[in-house]
């Protein structure tokens, strides 16, 4: 009886650990909260006297309180600068952290992320090629495909570079950690190093734009690039539910999840294109924003677990959360002037990322 007992109260203890569900639903519905609080805060953040109350009663029912409603000035300033920049990041930002999430599902490490196997540099590389080289070499493509040329080529770019690591780093159905991370740094390198090159036949007004585009900045946000990047960034978005069965089952191995009756290569391959054109996107009209894809997914992974059903539309919310915060914070810091967002990013998710390894080695030294 008293075997049975223990028994008993060993499997209630060890059941909140092995279903987060309840747990990964809450999660949902307050980073959606929070995404909304941050939504409001990045348009009234900045040189501008609008306030909370008053962007939510000019958007809504402007009609019914004229006195409090927004200034002409200040209607421009929250709809003609500020929204199509908190739209940008909020698609840029959920692009990279399901990215990131998506990446790491698929090669069994949570190290995984799109700056770090080098397929930022490679989408970087295609979108550097089209500023550089669009009315040279290019002129011909860039006329032909007008906006969507330069979400393209970062696709292309992004696309290549996944398909290289893949092959590099799996043989025989195995992804290997360590051929994986050096693979991306090498090709990482390569791609720098032709970037490098465009970089160097490029003129002064081009030199200007790519070395702050490279650095990563929201300020060019238009909604013309938000029409040309944003069909690619969702539709990339929209298929990674369908990948979180498929992702799940990978964690147990390839041979695991094609018993399981998981179509693995295609899972693959939908993968791989997803993370490509969304990376490619988002690079395209940010320039580079790292160690969001790889702060946003492991953060989760400890809160709510793996479960990609749940974990990816998560890091969906507080990516585009994050993003936002560290975009209103590159706005204000050193106001007048603005900080490249990839520096905020940076300076918060290198310190995480060192973290994960410190605690990771941590375990393994257990």
């Amino acid at each position: 009886m008293v075997s049975a007992a223990g028994t008993v109260g060993a499997r209630r203890r060890q059941a909140p650990d092995g279903d987060r569900s309840v747990r990964a639903r809450l999660a949902i519905l307050l980073l959606a909260m929070l995404l909304a609080a941050t939504v409001l805060f990045s348009l009234v953040s900045g040189a501008s006297d609008a306030s909370v109350l008053a962007v939510i009663r000019d958007g809504l029912v402007p009609s019914l309180s004229p006195d409090d409603a927004l200034s002409a000035r200040d209607r421009v300033i929250v709809y003609d600068i500020r929204l199509p920049r908190v739209v940008m990041g909020m698609l840029i930002g959920a692009a990279l952290a399901v990215s990131g999430a998506v990446m790491q599902g698929l090669f069994r490490n949570p190290l995984a992320d799109p700056g770090l196997v080098g397929v930022s540099a490679g989408s970087s590389l295609g979108a550097v090629a089209v500023i550089v080289l669009g009315a040279g070499v290019l002129a011909p493509l860039t006329a032909l495909l007008g906006d969507y040329a330069l979400p393209l080529a970062a696709f292309i770019g992004g696309l290549v570079t996944t398909l290289v690591l893949y092959g590099i780093s799996t043989r025989q159905g195995r992804t290997s950690v360590a051929t994986m991370l050096l693979a991306g740094i090498a090709l990482a390198a390569l791609a720098m190093a032709f970037t490098g090159v465009l970089i160097f036949v490029a003129d002064d007004r081009q030199l200007r734009d790519l070395t702050f585009w490279s650095l990563g900045s929201l300020a060019g946000a238009t909604w013309q690039k938000i029409g040309a990047v944003a069909p690619i960034i969702v539709l990339a978005l929209a298929a990674t539910p369908f990948l979180a069965r498929g992702l799940n089952a990978l964690a147990l191995g390839e041979p695991t999840a094609g018993h399981l009756g998981i179509p693995v290569q295609r899972l693959k391959y939908t993968a791989i294109v997803s993370v490509s054109a969304a990376v490619g996107a988002a690079v395209a009209v940010s320039g580079g924003i790292g160690f969001v894809g790889i702060v946003v997914p492991h953060l989760l992974r400890l809160l709510i677990g793996p479960d990609n059903r749940y974990l990816l539309p998560a890091s969906a919310l507080l990516g585009a959360s994050m993003l936002l915060l560290a975009d209103a914070i590159s706005r204000t810091i050193v106001a007048p002037a603005e900080l490249p967002i990839g520096i905020v990013t940076a300076s918060v998710g290198a310190p995480f990322f060192l973290w994960i390894l410190l605690r990771r080695r941590g375990i393994l030294d257990l």
